[in-house]
């Protein structure tokens, strides 16, 4: 009887620890999405009490579709943390910029890999949202002459 009962409970403790690791894994390790955001990039830190990480934040910007919007232009905040230290340098020289990432996001986040779900892993694009000097307009002297 003794036996049957160890048996038991052993098989009880295997199933729960099968369980449990299959819910962490779901949790923490499988990718849940995986794409691309385009938007300004508004700030980079590195931040943290224990576990130092990368934390970002970009701006996408688009048309409301609600009526109370009016179809007025709107925009949504991405937040991201990024784990790889070589990536997150080069977003710092960016930042304010329109930049591409791609992104994976897990259904929950890791202290040591980041405080948000989306981790951005590669830097696809970035151009200066201000154009290039040479495509401005030429500077017009005769409207200060207007202020003197």
């Amino acid at each position: 009887m003794a036996k049957t009962v160890g048996k038991i409970i052993a098989w009880v403790v295997v199933l729960l620890l099968l369980v449990g690791a299959g819910f962490f894994y779901y949790k923490f390790l499988w990718v849940f999405s995986d794409g691309t955001k385009t938007g300004e990039l508004n700030s980079l830190t590195y931040t943290g009490y224990i576990w130092k990480t990368y934390e970002g934040e970009m701006i996408l910007s688009g048309y409301g579709a609600k009526s109370s919007s009016g179809g007025a232009v709107q925009s949504k905040i991405f937040k991201f943390s990024v784990a790889d230290k070589a990536v997150a340098e080069e977003l710092q020289g960016l930042t304010g910029q329109r930049v591409t990432v791609h992104f994976k996001e897990y259904k929950g986040a890791l202290p040591w890999r980041g405080y948000e779900r989306a981790i951005v892993d590669v830097i696809e694009n970035a151009e200066p949202i201000v154009p290039e000097p040479a495509n401005r307009l030429p500077y017009d002297a005769s409207a200060e002459q207007l202020f003197l």
